[in-house]
């Protein structure tokens, strides 16, 4: 059936477009970015510790008693009319410690349903959705933050359903003095309990090992991100059909340099930069370049500003308001706008 085939092409898709390693795990939406300030970085940051609720996303040790009672809500307009959302509330109980709740959801929208002789026979839909439980505490005098989160995910595809469960777990050094901080995060490790049709094989999730490292400069309005992604794969390049034809080809030898460069590009394929620009306290300018992206979608004779993204963020009363937008592709829908607000509810029963 065609509602098949579209299916199949819209996950896999979607995949490609911005985790850049997809399509050969199912949930692949777990990977999307939703929170402004994360999209204008680079798509991915795991290390930058504050008070923003929306870091706990990616990494579950960024939770912090400075987010306590917080609500995040976070929208992004996707590609090809596709929206998705993410909100999130976090609460600190000094004995227990630190505690969160996440909702990640994704409407790909409705779709003509037909069959290979387009005989119409209505519509369907697809999405998915994670609900995340966040649990965090430090330990070793505080220089060490331990976090977790466990994530009950759901996808309806037309009237195919899936559901599984996956966690992530994380430890984050900070050094206030320093301005300094460093993570290391597990991400997406679970398991489908049940395939989106009977007797199917189980799928495996987009696991994933990720480690991040922030500096703020102590007497310059820069902080500096880098994140090295896929860390379980050390192998991210992919031959060109000129490298596999190089490769065939006796005649031809392949030197030092080429190899040098080969290495470097694999090298940069992990890595992930994202500036912060700190003029004053209440509003910030975010620039990211993800180099992977850029090599994967890019026009070789034309390459515009794949790869690259950028946001602000602003106080305005009590709310934190974001902007992100990042470029997949030089065609012009091939971008998104993500938006967030965050507020402490406690900023309201404050007494001045």
């Amino acid at each position: 059936m065609l509602r098949r085939w579209i299916i199949f092409c819209l996950t896999l898709n979607l995949s490609v477009a911005f985790s850049q390693s997809g399509g050969d795990n199912t949930y692949e939406f777990l990977n999307l970015t939703s929170s402004a300030r994360i999209g204008a970085l680079g798509g991915q940051q795991i290390s930058i510790y504050d008070d923003d609720l929306t870091l706990v996303y990616y990494n579950p040790s960024l939770l912090n008693g400075s987010m306590s009672n917080q609500v995040s809500l976070n929208y992004v307009n996707y590609l090809a009319d596709i929206n998705y959302g993410y909100a999130s509330y976090a609460r600190t109980f000094k004995r227990y410690g630190n505690f969160g709740l996440g909702i990640h959801y994704i409407d790909y929208g409705d779709f003509r349903e037909a069959d290979e002789y387009a005989n119409r026979y209505g519509n369907f839909g697809a999405r998915e959705y994670s609900v995340n439980a966040y649990y965090s505490r430090p330990i070793l005098d505080s220089l060490f933050i331990v976090g977790g989160t466990l994530k009950a995910i759901g996808s309806k595809l037309e009237t195919y359903k899936s559901f599984g469960m996956a966690l992530d777990a994380g430890i984050t050094y900070y050094n206030e003095e320093q301005l300094f901080s460093a993570s290391f995060v597990m991400k997406n490790l679970g398991t489908q309990f049940t395939t989106y049709y009977s007797g199917g094989d189980h799928e495996p999730l987009p696991f994933e090992l990720q480690f991040g490292i922030t500096k703020k400069l102590k007497h310059a309005p820069f902080r500096f991100s880098i994140l090295a992604r896929h860390l379980e794969t050390p192998n991210l390049r992919y031959k060109t059909e000129k490298e596999k034809a190089d490769e065939a080809d006796p005649n031809v030898t392949t030197d030092e340099k080429s190899n040098l460069a080969k290495f470097g590009d694999n090298v940069m394929r992990h890595l992930v930069f994202g500036l912060e620009i700190l003029p004053t306290k209440n509003f910030h300018i975010r620039l990211g370049y993800n180099y992977k992206l850029r090599q994967e979608l890019k026009i070789p004779d034309k390459t515009g500003f794949v790869g690259f993204s950028w946001g602000f963020g602003l106080k305005i009363y009590k709310f934190h308001i974001s902007y992100g937008r990042a470029a997949y592709h030089l065609a012009s829908g091939a971008k998104s706008n993500l938006f967030t607000v965050n507020v402490n509810l406690s900023e309201f029963s404050k007494k001045y």
